[in-house]
């Protein structure tokens, strides 16, 4: 009898993390009588009220998480910082984790957003955890001390590189909360739906650059000539590439972006190169020969 418990526990708990509540406990015919007596012997050991892990205390952070929504009750997801961590989008756990429920009570250990706004929408699994969407995630993190600027784009570029986020949700998303900081945030993100995302800091910071001095509107990481562009400007058949010394130090990169230069010029497009100390030290400067190159490749207005 009590191999077959421990077999039916196992079958609860392994897609769990290794984690079972006590409602779990008490369906499957044990009393608490039975679940404290595991407890003392070291068969379950308690996360929280009503949460216990199988076997073992667990030492990695995906059971502690799995915990904490269980811990919430039906309809908890993981949000906020810990949603972002379980995505991807941070780099590091912290405590204490994050939940948000439409109605949960307080519990140690655990900080709890009470939301009247959480849909069935907003939840989905990742790694098997209830949390929230990337798109849900990014409105929870954008909000009062939130990400910076520089993180939330990072973020929402990570998400769609990674194939979790299509901009449609966030679009779907901001409809529904329409006055909030975050949504202003997050708008500006959704502004050039085709556009693709971009691949680091530097082509972020290159965009708001532009915005900032009125350059025109660029695409992002396109195909041009057979050759992946960090930036581009089809009207003006101009290239921008973003040069930083970590990815082009080496001899073979210095070759071959001349390689690929020489083969974009024979194709009519030119390329001009940015440094990140010049766009940041001097940025003015950088700003108007931009400006200049892009106004000398402008196409010529067509004769009536």
């Amino acid at each position: 009898m009590l191999r077959t418990l421990d077999f039916a526990i196992a079958a609860i708990a392994g897609p769990q993390h290794g984690v079972i509540t006590r409602e779990q406990l008490l369906e499957l015919g044990m009393t608490d009588g039975g679940i404290s007596y595991r407890v003392a012997i070291g068969r379950l050991h308690r996360l929280h009220d009503g949460v216990y892990a199988v076997g073992h205390r667990p030492v990695s952070p995906l059971p502690h998480a799995m915990a904490a929504v269980l811990a919430c009750g039906p309809g908890a997801a993981l949000s906020h910082g810990s949603a972002a961590t379980l995505w991807g989008i941070a780099q590091h756990w912290h405590t204490p984790l994050e939940v948000t429920a439409r109605s949960a009570r307080r519990r140690a250990r655990l900080r709890i957003h009470r939301s009247t706004t959480l849909t069935p929408e907003d939840i989905t699994e990742h790694y098997g955890i209830p949390v929230t969407t990337p798109a849900r995630t990014l409105l929870d993190n954008a909000g009062a001390n939130g990400l910076t600027d520089t993180a939330l784009a990072r973020a929402v570029n990570d998400l769609r590189l990674a194939h979790y986020l299509n901009l449609a949700d966030i679009s779907e998303l901001l409809a529904r909360h329409p006055q909030t900081k975050a949504t202003k945030r997050l708008r500006p993100h959704v502004a050039h739906p085709h556009r693709a995302p971009t691949r680091s800091e530097f082509e972020d910071a290159f965009i708001i650059f532009a915005k900032r001095y009125a350059l025109p509107d660029p695409l992002v990481n396109a195909d041009v000539a057979g050759h992946e562009a960090d930036i581009y400007y089809p009207a003006q058949k101009l290239v921008i590439e973003l040069d930083g010394y970590e990815t082009h130090g080496t001899r073979d990169q210095f070759e071959s972006d001349r390689d690929r230069d020489m083969d974009l010029l024979a194709a009519g497009i030119a390329t001009a190169r940015v440094t990140w100390d010049r766009m940041r030290q001097r940025p003015k400067r950088e700003a108007a020969r931009l400006h200049a190159i892009l106004a000398t490749r402008a196409p010529a207005p067509h004769s009536p």
